[in-house]
């Protein structure tokens, strides 16, 4: 009798072993690398390099988006570098913490106060657009002239430039896309059905996107254009994931493009939301 129960259970794990390895996922493969990516400091670096706060945030946006929580080390280096770095830097870890249930009271104050009167956050368009993200997962008021300033600054191809001046590219445009729908910006409204048309003259014939009509697509504009369209629940187009699944290396990470395997760690980082196609910010404040 026991030879035969030893015999039933070898053959049930036998049966579970395809199954647990058909459960992981592409996603579960990047967070792996990205975990191997953190330095003694909670820090995340690119190798070779040392950690930065910019890498770090993303880093921690990657892995809240795929459901792993951050460990200790990480979040507390996020609050030690609270005060460095642009406007933009400072929008993106707030933006991190926050969402990741941290009390990210100095950083919004800190965005709060770079608020002009024109409604810009910082001095550009980015700078507002990912302050607006940062601010709504805070669950803070966005400031009154911020969005109006955003719709004017849509140039006239439909997109959004970083500095709000001269044709959009597709970065910039998904960035102020994810913005204005989490102020409450309807998707079907003029400024995104628009927007959207841009990035859909960015899409290219290999499913990638590219930062303008016509140029080279990479992985971190079609993972942005990705999240746009998530944000405004409309479809991608053909192929936008696979092409980013082509770009997948056997330890996790992404390529920047086809023959650029460079800066794995921010490239992965700002991969996976967008094959979770989660928008930013990854927890909306309510109202």
């Amino acid at each position: 009798m026991g030879v035969r129960r030893l015999l039933c259970v070898l053959l049930l794990l036998g049966a579970l072993l395809p199954l647990t390895a058909a459960a992981a996922t592409p996603v579960d493969g990047s967070v792996a690398f990205l975990l191997t990516r953190e330095q003694g400091d909670g820090g995340f670096a690119e190798p070779g390099r040392q950690s930065t706060p910019g890498l770090s945030a993303w880093a921690v946006l990657a892995l809240l988006a795929a459901g792993h929580t951050p460990d200790a080390k990480a979040l507390a280096y996020l609050h030690s570098q609270a005060g460095a770095g642009s406007a933009a830097d400072v929008d993106l870890r707030a933006l991190a913490l926050t969402a990741a249930g941290e009390d990210a009271t100095v950083l919004l104050d800190r965005i709060a106060a770079d608020a002009k009167a024109d409604g810009t956050i910082g001095d550009y368009v980015n700078s507002t657009a990912w302050g607006v993200l940062a601010l709504r997962s805070g669950g803070r008021t966005i400031p009154a002239a911020t969005i109006p300033h955003l719709l004017a600054a849509q140039s006239a191809n439909g997109g959004w430039s970083w500095s709000g001046k001269g044709p959009g590219d597709a970065d910039d445009t998904a960035a102020v896309v994810e913005a204005l729908r989490a102020a409450g910006q309807l998707a079907t409204s003029k400024p995104i059905q628009r927007a959207l048309a841009f990035l859909r003259r960015c899409h290219t014939a290999s499913g990638g996107f590219a930062p303008n009509p016509g140029g080279t697509p990479n992985a971190q504009t079609s993972a942005w254009a990705i999240q746009a369209f998530a944000a405004a629940g409309a479809s991608p187009g053909k192929n936008a994931l696979a092409y980013l699944a082509r770009l997948r290396q056997r330890n996790g990470s992404y390529r920047y493009a086809p023959k650029l395997p460079v800066t794995p760690v921010w490239v992965t980082s700002e991969v996976v939301p967008a094959l979770l196609r989660k928008p930013f910010p990854l927890h909306r404040a309510a109202g």
